[in-house]
């Protein structure tokens, strides 16, 4: 898939218009979608993997339809994923520059966590599912606070969320 057909496709998940970014105004925007095209199947895969593994920590019955894919997202937001319940199935949209490559895993569950309650919001039922996840998964449990269950999985910011996608060194799948 030429990349700017799949950023498009993924701005047709986005919750508002502009969230998907497509670098317009970035000089490295030939390498930074060279970089995509060559690695997001790759990635994707792996998100995907993740997904599977949440399910798993439910009945089929309990399974809620969902699809996930990479994207870088505007900064403008302040978000690093997103689940769109209007989607069908639900989308999950992850931006895996914006974590370290070991926090992705914890971020899904954060992210299905608020498709299995199929709302925003940090309450107790998403505090509940979210925990049951961390146990299944082997993820430290996030405590129940709405401050740690908003953070989660936490870790520190990456400065250049753009490097990832770049294809600089630091642009690695988990256990590279």
């Amino acid at each position: 898939m030429v990349t700017i057909d799949y950023l498009q496709q993924m701005q047709g998940y986005a919750l508002a218009p502009g969230m998907v970014n497509l670098f317009e105004l970035d000089p490295d925007r030939p390498l930074i979608f060279d970089w995509i095209q060559h690695h997001i199947p790759k990635i994707n895969h792996l998100l995907q993997q993740y997904l599977q593994d949440c399910h798993a920590c439910f009945p089929p019955t309990e399974q809620p339809p969902l699809q996930i894919f990479a994207v870088p997202l505007s900064p403008y937001f302040g978000v690093d994923a997103f689940c769109n319940f209007s989607s069908q199935p639900m989308t999950i949209l992850i931006d895996v520059g914006r974590v370290e490559p070991h926090y992705w895993l914890g971020l899904v569950a954060h992210e299905y966590a608020h498709a299995q309650v199929g709302k925003p919001g940090h309450d107790r039922a998403f505090a509940e599912v979210l925990n049951h996840l961390c146990l299944g998964l082997g993820l430290p449990c996030p405590g129940n606070t709405e401050a740690q269950l908003k953070c989660y999985p936490g870790g520190l910011p990456v400065v250049d969320a753009l490097a990832f996608w770049r294809g600089t060194p630091a642009s690695r799948l988990p256990g590279q």
